[in-house]
């Protein structure tokens, strides 16, 4: 089990993963996105990701509480909440320009009307204040008002968690049944609500906080229950991927991710099972200890999400600019790789840059004490 100040290997290492897997899956004419576990499962990278979001919060805020006090801890998610929504501002930004980049070269695809760039022309006043206000949220950039409450629940989901896991468990799954209804309460412009619903995706994020802080036990991983029940996962995993590769081979409706269904739930929890296994035996800390620079994007986390949705949408224009017939995938295959190298030096630059203020402030203030220094990063 993780010490409290420490931060873990393996999420760091699933959380790069998933940034990379997000940033070529949103290209369309990408090689290895035909690969990644959309392709295989009734699930996808946001299921993992928002997973991860919340089993890294609540090592976060654990790991502040115990070194520093409740109220500090309080306050740092008070300020990621609004770290988040600037970031969520820039990033919709970001997307008026992809989406005027794509006026400008002509390019006809239904993206330019995800970027809102054609509404932005017709009121930009008005949709600059409903991006502000959540009742527009262009592309990419609306998972990110999600997390923003997400944040701010953090506090008071996290104690609780700790001393009531079965109320906090059922509350989640009581808020996700009634997730549509809830929803109409949210400021927006769309008929059909927010992209993410967070009243449903509440419960992938609490998930994720339960897991860290009630965690399994290595007596029960090495059980003969723990056996039966990776035995069921890996059947239930093999009927889906025969499923979605054979079968359901057309992309499901939005207002299943959009609300979570059931068996976004039922494929996600299969494959984290059989993750959670791999984990305890010690192969996913070996692999990530081999992959240094994966990790680190995953400690780069929201820096590299903004820096991958932009990625994708510049590599997706190129890419529907330009045509090379049956070798069209080679375009695809060199997306793919400046997606990823770009994430990879942009992670590396900025954990130097992070390392230099840090260093800065050292020199300014003096010293700071080791435990808290090693707190975890929300």
């Amino acid at each position: 089990m993780d010490s409290p100040n420490r931060r873990s290997l393996e999420v760091d290492f699933f959380r790069g993963l998933v940034l990379l897997v997000i940033a070529v899956d949103h290209i369309s004419g990408s090689v290895l996105s035909k690969f990644t576990i959309h392709s295989y499962a009734f699930c996808d990278s946001a299921e993992v990701f928002v997973f991860l979001g919340g089993y890294a919060s609540a090592a976060a805020y654990t790991s502040l509480e115990s070194n520093r006090g409740a109220w500090p801890a309080r306050r740092r998610f008070l300020k990621r909440s609004w770290e988040i929504y600037r970031a969520y501002l820039f990033l919709a930004v970001m997307t008026l320009l992809g989406g005027a980049m794509l006026m400008w070269l002509r390019i006809d695809t239904p993206m330019l009307q995800l970027t809102e760039w054609p509404t932005f022309l017709a009121r930009p006043l008005g949709l600059s204040l409903d991006i502000a206000t959540l009742r527009n949220q262009p592309y990419l950039s609306s998972v990110l008002p999600m997390y923003a409450l997400f944040a701010l629940g953090v506090p008071f989901v996290v104690p609780l968690a700790q001393r009531k896991p079965v109320v906090v468990l059922f509350g989640s799954l009581g808020t996700w049944l009634f997730a549509s209804r809830l929803a109409q309460a949210l400021p927006s412009a769309y008929a059909e609500g927010w992209s993410f619903n967070p009243f449903a995706w509440q419960l992938m994020f609490v998930l994720g906080m339960l897991s860290r802080v009630q965690p399994i036990s290595d007596a029960f991983h090495d059980s003969r229950t723990a056996r039966w029940l990776t035995r069921a996962a890996i059947a239930v995993f093999l009927t889906f991927a025969f499923a979605k590769l054979f079968i359901e081979t057309q992309s499901p409706p939005g207002y299943m991710k959009q609300n979570l269904a059931t068996i976004r739930i039922v494929s996600f929890s299969v494959i984290a099972w059989l993750v959670a296994q791999a984990v305890h035996r010690g192969w996913i800390k070996a692999l990530a200890q081999r992959l240094p620079s994966v990790v680190n994007i995953g400690q780069q986390g929201l820096v590299c999400f903004i820096a991958g949705a932009c990625m994708s949408l510049v590599i997706d224009t190129a890419l529907r600019m330009v045509s090379f017939g049956d070798y069209q995938w080679l375009a695809g295959l060199a997306g793919d790789t400046l997606a990823i190298g770009t994430l990879l030096a942009l992670a590396g630059y900025w954990r130097g840059h992070k390392q230099a203020r840090q260093q800065a402030r050292i020199r300014q203030t003096g010293p700071v004490p080791a435990r808290v220094v090693n707190r975890h990063d929300p």
